[in-house]
């Protein structure tokens, strides 16, 4: 499907629709936009009832503090989309949808999101100084990193084996998070009112967020002193942080097939009633006694159907796009980008919601971490036990422009941040808005061949 500019339509990388483009055009359009927005709810469903809880107990189970949790099985979870996209361009499609959609997509996690969360969110969730800027240098390094191998358009073992040793990198220095940290309270505290703040805000918060002090004693998991990620204190961060407010832990976890009284949130329910009972039926409700100790299965199963959601939700967003005319590069930077972190956005909105700020914002740039080595997974692969007589060829078109917005995109968020006092709000939403809006009519200036020396490619229309 190769046009005379030697572009393949993004469609191409999925199965056909259900209509002919004629009958797209004569109003078949309007039953992809039905599926589009179906596909939000159902995956708003699966984060809240099944995604959300399991992350709950895992954190419970190995004591992990807020921002840890949410930039490594938050991440992880929320971005299993990036992953089989990388896999299906390297091994599947053989193109470079797995570059494009993650690094294209980028700048809609960073700021994009953080929008979402301060303007969604009717609390007001404070932030620590150390998990945004360990998260955001983890990210600046790896995306660096990315950006370098991809300059000479060919991808070898060692380079995406350097990206698998970065990530692993990131995971040990979360695992002495708490120690790291402490040091850095004691070395700069003095110099950065920062840290301080943080630390003084922190203890002023409740010790759960969603649990009632008269609900009974506070249950916490055995603690370790070998790794800085199993803590005793809570000066820092909150152990098994709870995400829907139980009232009980005896108590059982009302069926989710209980009518919400609201009248708005009935309405949903009865859309949602199809999709609520195929989850029901698939995934095992962690939230509840008789599964509780299945919160393992009910994480890796909830991933796999956000996968499979999104990846409908993409397929359904391309379709459309290209059916109301929209060029391939504005579409990859705006539809595509928020299509492929809908998850993301869902479990950030949903956890900044309930004060936990830490967690949605190590969500939002741990998942970009979490993207470079969706690339590095596959590519490594490939490279080590498949083809290895050469390299990977990829396209680094655009490379130069790209790498200047990541890296002012990061230094952008951690601005707005500091100088918003460290808290997550909907001023904070506003400009992170007004940033995303500048950053994307930029590039989609930039793709169209408008500003810059980047040469113009249309592909179908």
């Amino acid at each position: 499907s190769e046009n005379g500019t030697g572009c393949v339509p993004s469609s191409s990388e999925f199965p056909e629709g259900f209509f002919t483009p004629q009958e797209r055009k004569d109003g078949g359009i309007v039953i992809y936009f039905l599926i589009i927005l179906y596909m939000f709810l159902a995956v708003s469903v699966v984060c809240d009832d099944y995604f959300l809880p399991s992350l709950e107990i895992i954190s419970e189970c190995l004591g992990l503090s807020q921002d840890v949790a949410g930039a490594t099985f938050m991440a992880a979870g929320s971005s299993a989309p990036e992953l089989v996209t990388a896999f299906l361009g390297v091994f599947v499609t053989k193109g470079d949808i797995g570059v494009s959609t993650i690094l294209g997509s980028a700048i809609y996690n960073l700021l994009g999101i953080s929008a979402a969360c301060g303007l969604f969110s009717s609390v007001v969730s404070r932030l620590s100084c150390w998990p945004l800027f360990r998260d955001c240098l983890a990210y600046t390094i790896s995306a660096a990193a990315v950006l370098a191998m991809i300059s000479d358009n060919t991808i070898y073992w060692y380079e995406s084996a350097s990206l698998l040793l970065i990530y692993g990198c990131y995971i040990l220095v979360l695992c002495f998070d708490i120690k790291i940290n402490q040091y850095l309270m004691k070395k700069f505290s003095p110099c950065c009112t920062c840290f301080t703040k943080a630390m003084e805000a922190n203890a002023e918060q409740q010790p759960l967020v969603g649990w009632r002090e008269e609900s009974g004693p506070l249950i916490r998991p055995q603690s370790r002193t070998d790794s800085g990620i199993f803590q005793e204190e809570l000066d820092y961060s909150h152990l098994s942080t709870s995400l829907h407010g139980l009232d009980e832990i005896s108590k059982d976890h009302p069926s989710v097939f209980t009518m919400p009284e609201a009248d708005m949130k009935r309405i949903l329910w009865v859309l949602s009633l199809p999709i609520i009972t195929l989850l029901y039926l698939t995934i095992p409700d962690c939230r509840r006694q008789f599964w509780r100790n299945w919160f393992m299965v009910t994480f890796l199963i909830s991933a796999a159907w956000i996968s499979a959601i999104t990846y409908v939700l993409v397929w359904m967003i391309t379709i459309a796009g290209e059916t109301l005319g929209i060029p391939e590069s504005v579409m990859g930077l705006t539809l595509l980008a928020a299509g492929t972190s809908v998850p993301d956005t869902v479990a950030s909105v949903l956890v900044a919601r309930k004060g936990n700020g830490d967690m949605a914002m190590s969500n939002i740039v741990g998942s970009n971490v979490f993207d470079m080595l969706c690339l590095g997974i596959p590519w490594f692969i490939k490279t080590a036990f498949i083809s290895t007589t050469g390299p990977i060829e990829v396209n680094s078109s655009g490379l130069t422009y790209t790498a200047i917005s990541l890296i002012c995109s990061v230094f952008f968020i951690f601005l707005a941040v500091h100088l918003n006092g460290w808290k997550i709000d909907k001023k904070l939403g506003a400009i992170c808005l007004v940033l995303y809006l500048v950053f994307t009519t930029l590039s989609i200036l930039y793709e169209l061949g408008i500003i810059g020396n980047n040469p113009t490619r249309v592909c179908g229309n």
